[in-house]
């Protein structure tokens, strides 16, 4: 067993995912285990990871079939079969550097603060452009204030099992299968830090099945999960109050969409709840509008 984790959620992805397993067979330092947490893949999957336990020797590969529930819950079932001390997820359509994995684990041997909950790094795309902006040049950032930084762009973040296990699992809405697994590094935000580093741990190649995309229908089909995502950042401290009222207008929409009863009195931030209001109305009903459009 290594002292990482890469792990990888992954659904119908067999014609990509040997991209992700050809740069973790060329890391240089090979002290980490890959698990594969397959989301009710009905491809070869299952066959094409079964080969690469057969050949591969210099690292370890673990396989977990689970049925169809969306990648927040790939993420729930990784935490609880983690035995190492740091993690990070690789997507089934990303890869990661040469010395991605020899340079994490350096860094992290420098570490020797408890508040730290793991190291953020950066994400390239296939061409070697940086994703975004830099870091902040710090010790320690609070992870969730990065959202407030216009286009700073999707970073990497390896993370300590034993603070992932303490929160997890992410909640799971029946039907919602979009809920966001950033949700973990919000709730981290609220007592600890991570260190920023910037340097390239991951290569990204967005897919036109991916997260991202469709993204009205996602607030559409998991309003609960969406409303659960935005509470969570307006309980975080050291947010912007323009990004908060943002994500309370959003929160309204969510909680308005998933006719959850009670939303209110349930809200943090009332008074900043009720000034969104309005603004939350409008979106839930461009929400529907944007949907219904896409569903003729």
């Amino acid at each position: 067993m290594g002292s990482i984790t890469v792990f990888t959620p992954t659904y119908n992805r067999a014609y990509i995912l040997g991209k992700c397993y050809e740069s973790l067979k060329h890391q240089s330092c090979k002290d980490f285990e890959w698990l594969i947490i397959d989301d009710g893949s009905t491809d070869n999957t299952r066959e094409l990871v079964q080969h690469w336990q057969q050949e591969e020797t210099a690292f370890q590969i673990r396989y977990i079939y689970k049925e169809n529930g969306g990648l927040h819950t790939g993420y729930n079932t990784a935490i609880a079969n983690m035995d190492t001390e740091l993690s990070v997820c690789i997507d089934s359509d990303d890869a990661m550097p040469v010395d991605a994995i020899e340079q994490i684990l350096n860094i992290w041997k420098t570490v020797h603060d408890e508040n730290i909950a793991g190291i953020v790094g950066l994400d390239f795309d296939q061409d070697g452009e940086l994703i975004g902006k830099l870091l902040p040049e710090r010790p320690s950032i609070n992870a969730a204030t990065l959202l407030c930084i216009p286009g700073i762009g999707d970073k990497k973040y390896v993370v300590r099992n034993d603070l992932l296990r303490k929160i997890a699992p992410m909640p799971v809405y029946p039907g919602e299968k979009n809920f966001n697994p950033h949700y973990f590094i919000i709730q981290l935000s609220q007592n600890y830090r991570f260190k920023p580093v910037n340097r390239c741990f991951c290569l990204v190649e967005y897919q036109a099945d991916g997260m991202s995309a469709n993204i009205w229908n996602q607030y559409h089909n998991s309003p609960n999960s969406f409303a659960e995502f935005r509470r969570a950042i307006l309980e975080v401290p050291g947010i912007t109050w323009l990004y908060r009222y943002k994500t309370a207008a959003h929160y309204v929409s969510s909680c308005i969409l998933a006719n959850r009863r009670h939303w209110l009195k349930k809200s943090p931030r009332k008074i900043l709840i009720i000034a969104a209001y309005p603004l939350g109305v409008v979106l839930s009903r461009i929400i529907e509008y944007k949907v219904g459009r896409r569903e003729k």
